[in-house]
């Protein structure tokens, strides 16, 4: 009986033994050596960034020159307002305009610029004095009588970040600071609404973030043209020859490119880089059939059937598949013998002028008619040399309306200089500037926004070190550009959010995130069971039995008290 109870207190011993060291040892180290390591992310600043709050400032300053002021209205300048506009797009969105306008007189050497014979050249010689910063402004006010601006234009806007303001003449004499001011505000309005941001424009760059009411129309189809911003973009021209035995084409797209659309490209640099690349398409068609036109003795091509151009085109061009940036394609088409000329009519029947047309976040098509070639006994195939100023200006046109320079429609009273060599003034530019920073703002904070979410609701998701500095990263950048966006500082502003966006859709779509996105719950039961169910059934067993054990010697020496 001894060594009975001596077996059987070991047996207990054994299997309380091994039962702790399984609670404390073995489980602790399974819950440790199989959990999904999740770093640390800054959850807390992500749920700030949610509720987008941002604050558009601009500096502006009004400069008196000779003749549009008082010497008592003189005595009070330099003097400084600041204006803000508030707007609550939706209720996680708030957006505020602040415009800081400096109002002082000219200086000796503005005054002398102010006097070159045109407005074109005083813009020049303003801008040679000092260049102003980008996103801010200089309106120069200047006399009724001066012989800058023609007598039915009020207001001329240059090519750089300057304005000429014309003053009224019953404002010249007897009227006080306050009241001068009261009475160039509106018109200042008037000129922010033209070369800086404006309301409609930053609704629409936050079109994935917020919905469009109804009397924003104009807005929508400019957003809904461009291409949404990008790090880098791919521009192809590509010429179309469907007959090369009716003609030969000779394009110098290499100079054409490097006279017409480079300096457009330099100017863009800050808000993405561009790579270029053109080719040559023989036998390609258009994939419709033109319709004939007996009474002009010319085939043509109708609005409605324009959008079934672009799938059997599209399909010869190619995809650059090392590269994911957006592509924008321009193609020019040169029709063949029996099909020429050919031109392109609008909704209304009536010929488009430029005889192209271009498909919004795609790119331009134009029809280059060559007709002319054709004589009485010519011999086939003929030799053609493209116009490539005329094919250029249309494909530069297009060009700005896909990358999203949105020209507003000035008032009746104001003179915009064209936009030179360059193919875009600087207030084009920060225009541009300021949608792209908003958009890039936006579209980082949703993405960000949206995989904390993913990443709290689904616990199985590895959260890797690189992961968590990726979002790190996209939180700083995001905080530094509404910071820079505040100030004013619109280059600042404009290279954080670019930052931004890069680390966040980074770390959106590491591929890491998927390595335990999809194992059940059900398939770990299947993996762990087989392994602890023969282990854990004898210590369960051998547990319950040393529990009725104890309570068995419970109740003996119970009944031996009573």
């Amino acid at each position: 009986m001894a060594v009975t109870e001596v077996e059987r207190r070991r047996g207990k011993l054994a299997a309380l033994s091994i039962a702790a060291m399984v609670i404390l040892v073995g489980v602790p180290l399974w819950w440790k050596t199989t959990q999904t390591y999740r770093a640390w992310l800054p959850v807390a600043q992500i749920n700030e960034l949610a509720k987008l709050q941002l604050q558009l400032s601009a500096d502006v300053e009004v400069v008196f020159a000779r003749g549009t002021a008082t010497p008592e209205q003189q005595k009070k300048v330099p003097v400084t307002q600041t204006q803000d506009e508030d707007h609550a797009v939706d209720e996680d969105t708030t957006l505020r305009y602040r415009h800081e306008t400096r109002y002082r007189t000219a200086t000796v050497m503005e005054e002398d610029a102010l006097k070159q014979p045109t407005a074109a050249e005083a813009d020049l010689s303003l801008h040679r004095l000092s260049e102003s910063p980008c996103g801010s402004l200089v309106i120069y006010v200047i006399p009724e009588s001066s012989s800058l601006l023609p007598e039915n234009v009020n207001v001329y806007i240059g090519q750089r970040r300057t304005a000429l303001l014309r003053i009224g003449a019953q404002m010249k004499v007897g009227k006080t600071l306050k009241q001068l001011l009261a009475h160039l505000e509106p018109r200042v309005k008037q000129i922010l609404q033209v070369m800086s941001f404006s309301h409609n424009d930053i609704t629409a760059a936050l079109s994935d973030r917020v919905r469009f009411s109804p009397d924003n129309k104009e807005s929508i189809a400019d957003s809904m043209r461009a291409f949404k911003s990008s790090p880098g973009y791919e521009i192809t021209f590509s010429l179309l020859n469907p007959d090369p035995k009716s003609h030969r084409l000779h394009w110098d797209i290499e100079g054409a490119v490097q006279t017409y659309i480079q300096p457009l490209l330099t100017k863009l640099s800050p808000v993405a880089n561009f790579s270029l690349d053109s080719q040559i398409l023989y036998y390609a068609m258009l994939g419709v059939n033109p319709r004939y036109d007996s009474s002009r003795s010319a085939y043509i091509l109708n609005a409605d059937s324009l959008a079934h151009v672009i799938n059997p085109v599209e399909a010869r061009l190619g995809s650059n598949a090392a590269s994911s940036n957006p592509v924008l394609n321009f193609l020019l088409y040169v029709p063949d013998a029996h099909h020429s000329p050919l031109y392109i009519h609008d909704h209304k029947k009536r010929e488009v002028q430029t005889n192209a047309f271009h498909s919004p976040r795609w790119g331009g098509i134009m029809v280059y008619n060559v007709n002319g070639f054709y004589q009485t006994g010519t011999n086939f195939p003929v030799d053609v040399n493209i116009n490539m100023a005329k094919v250029m200006g249309v494909f530069l046109a297009q060009l700005r309306l896909l990358l999203g320079v949105q020209s507003t429609a000035p008032p009746s009273s104001f003179q915009v200089a064209p936009c030179g060599s360059s193919g875009l003034a600087d207030w084009e530019l920060d225009r541009l500037m300021w949608s792209r920073s908003v958009e890039n703002v936006a579209t980082a904070t949703t993405t960000i926004t949206s995989l904390a979410q993913l990443l709290d609701q689904i616990g199985n998701i590895v959260i890797n070190d690189n992961i968590a500095q990726q979002v790190s990263s996209a939180v700083t950048s995001l905080q530094l550009a509404v910071a820079e966006l505040e100030v004013g500082n619109l280059g600042f502003a404009l290279q954080y959010s670019k930052e931004a966006i890069l680390a966040s859709e980074k770390a959106f779509f590491d591929p890491s995130l998927l390595h335990l996105l999809y194992f059940p719950d059900d398939q770990k039961f299947a993996i762990y069971i087989p392994l602890f169910l023969p282990m854990c059934v004898p210590i369960l067993l051998s547990l319950l039995k040393i529990v009725s054990e104890v309570r068995q010697r419970r109740r003996e020496k119970q009944a031996k008290k009573d």
